[in-house]
């Protein structure tokens, strides 16, 4: 037993020991009954928020309105809410307001059978009013009670459902199936930045192909991110793409990820993006540009889904350079060092090899790239500058825009080894710009 769970089971004693009726609750149990081992524990109680404030040394009252209480434990924070029933959801987010009531009432607002579990550990007892044990046995996402009743109440529940299916390899059942494709435009009342972060569990987690296809047959994808809908029969040259179409190159690519991160999983859904926007036949299927295209289309799919600005500059950074990295034995020594030190170049590395994989499967630019970063030394790959604005001025240079192309001239040469030493810098500035030695 870990730290994690040893303070679940203190929480737990404690609200006991006082007289109430607690468990934990939702996806905990959910995963215990799977097998796995839980990352956190959501705890449910009739103990009022007031109440719980008082049993623990540091709690923070996050939601009391709503009966939840954060309590805090080696540092870490435990939701520990009361059980309760809910009115109508105006926002489509929030309950208008809540009744604190009973485990059965309680369980009866949540999202799906699978999560709508109660466990007592000290007891070792599951209470399951909403047959949620037979759901996660067979397979199943279901609703508790009436689809369009819990859609209703929080529209992200039917992006919620594609990602619980995918992630536990797990069937939509038909009425819940059915719930989503008849209220999929009603997507668009959440805030962009709630389907951003839902999108982004997609992706980094478990089978993003499966749930890439999912959103398609739900109609989800279409209202989200009608950009990768429009991938869906575009063709592509079968000598290089045997896979299929750009959609189909887009799943199986995203389901050759290990370990993804977000800038990787996001490139990589959007790195042909411009693909049907540039479509032409001529000798064969073309998409010229598509890159470029493509990079401006997922600056405004990153921006729509409420992107930090450094998130999103990298996406858009690997997508617009994704077709460089195939020139790469070919590319001058200086363009070389600089592509791998970019930033971004992990996720452009990853971004290549899982773009090949997914289609001709030809990695020899990979490793060759790979070789290059794992062995070249950091003080080769950016060596520090031979001179500086300083030296610039000292040879008689006011300063203006001239220093910028002076000090690149510098750099390229110097990671050309053309130029090793500060002295023999300083002499091909003298000569390829004289007029550095007049006094301005």
């Amino acid at each position: 037993m870990d730290k994690l769970e040893r303070n679940a089971i203190e929480i737990v004693r404690t609200l006991k020991k006082a007289g109430f009726e607690t468990y934990y609750a939702g996806g905990c149990v959910r995963d215990m009954v799977m097998g796995h081992k839980p990352i956190d524990y959501d705890i449910a109680t009739n103990a009022p928020p007031d109440e719980v404030v008082k049993l623990f040394a540091r709690t923070a009252e996050v939601g009391a309105r709503f009966g939840v209480v954060l309590v805090i434990m080696d540092g870490k924070p435990f939701e520990v809410a009361t059980f309760r029933s809910e009115s109508s959801y105006t926002d489509g987010r929030r309950p208008d307001s809540v009744e604190f009531t009973t485990p059965e009432k309680d369980v009866q607002r949540r999202d799906f059978t699978v999560n709508g579990l109660l466990y007592d550990p000290l007891e070792e007892k599951t209470l399951d009013f909403v047959d949620g044990v037979r759901d996660i046995k067979a397979g199943v996402i279901r609703t508790i009670g009436d689809p369009y009743q819990r859609f209703s109440e929080d529209k992200l529940r039917m992006i919620r459902a594609v990602r619980f299916a995918a992630r536990f390899g797990f069937e939509i059942e038909p009425a819940t199936f059915d719930g989503i494709r008849k209220n999929n435009s009603k997507i668009l009342q959440v805030s962009w930045e709630r389907i951003g972060e839902e999108l982004t569990k997609i992706l980094i987690g478990p089978n993003p192909d499966v749930a890439l296809e999912l959103l398609k047959e739900t109609g989800l994808l279409e209202q989200i991110l009608p950009e990768v809908q429009n991938m869906i029969g575009v063709s592509q040259p079968e000598e290089f793409h045997p896979e299929g179409d750009v959609f189909e190159h887009t799943k199986l690519a995203l389901k050759l990820m290990k370990e993804p991160n977000e800038i990787t999983a996001f490139a990589l859904l959007l790195h042909d993006v411009g693909k049907p926007l540039t479509y032409e036949e001529r000798d064969r299927i073309r998409f010229h540009n598509h890159d470029v295209v493509g990079a401006r289309m997922a600056e405004d799919i990153c921006q729509r889904l409420k992107f930090s600005n450094h998130r999103r500059k990298k996406i858009v950074f690997c997508i617009a350079n994704h077709m460089r990295m195939m020139h790469a034995p070919k590319m001058r020594e200086s363009k070389l060092k600089k592509l791998l030190r970019q930033e971004t170049f992990p996720e452009e590395l990853e971004l290549h090899r899982l773009d090949c994989l997914a289609s001709h499967k030809n990695l020899d630019v990979y490793e060759f790239l790979k070789h290059q970063y794992e062995n070249m030394p950091e003080e080769v790959m950016q060596p520090p500058p031979l001179i500086d604005g300083d030296d610039l001025i000292a040879l008689g240079f006011g300063p203006g825009p001239i220093f910028k192309e002076i000090l690149s001239q510098v750099e390229e040469l110097q990671l050309e080894n053309q130029l090793t030493t500060k002295k023999q810098a300083l002499k091909w500035v003298q000569k390829n710009y004289p007029a550095s030695n007049e006094a301005p």
